[in-house]
């Protein structure tokens, strides 16, 4: 399986290593079982609070930095699907990590997955639903050779 990842940060945002968001999305793709495509094409823009929260409340009406957005873009072409876009805020992200005494990129890592995971039409909406999408990202992280994204850590 092979991955086209478009890896655009914002001003003052600096770039993670894209082979590592790379690997992620590719997780993400093989644990959800999809098809094997010869390309899949991933927009990933890592963003700060003030574009997070406009996108936000512009796409969702929650006018608040959140850490990851999914915009599908739902494509087909022959020989390639492209899955759409991320928009990932980083300052949310470094204090999540924080708070759950994770690694910033474990936790980015964790946040690439459940974005692709969403472009593939998962959610987390209803106790069900949430109790899948969890599992499999579990499932995926642990390939990763990650901890589980849900444990809860103490200090």
């Amino acid at each position: 399986m092979n991955i086209e990842l478009a890896l655009d940060c914002a001003p003052g945002i600096d770039a993670p290593d894209p082979h590592m968001l790379e690997r992620a999305a590719i997780a993400a793709l093989e644990g959800a079982r999809c098809s094997d495509e010869p390309v899949y094409e991933l927009a990933v823009r890592l963003i700060d609070e003030a574009e997070s929260a406009q996108l936000n409340g512009d796409y969702r009406d929650k006018p608040y930095a959140t850490n990851v957005l999914s915009f599908p873009a739902g494509a087909e072409l022959p020989g390639l699907t492209v899955l759409g876009d991320l928009a990932i805020c980083m300052p949310v992200i470094e204090r999540e990590a924080r708070e759950q005494h994770k690694t910033r990129d474990a936790h980015l890592c964790h946040m690439v997955v459940h974005g692709v995971l969403h472009l593939l039409g998962y959610d987390h909406i209803g106790d069900d639903e949430a109790e899948t999408m969890e599992a499999l990202e579990r499932d995926v992280m642990a390939d990763l050779g990650q901890d589980d994204p849900y444990r809860t850590v103490s200090a």
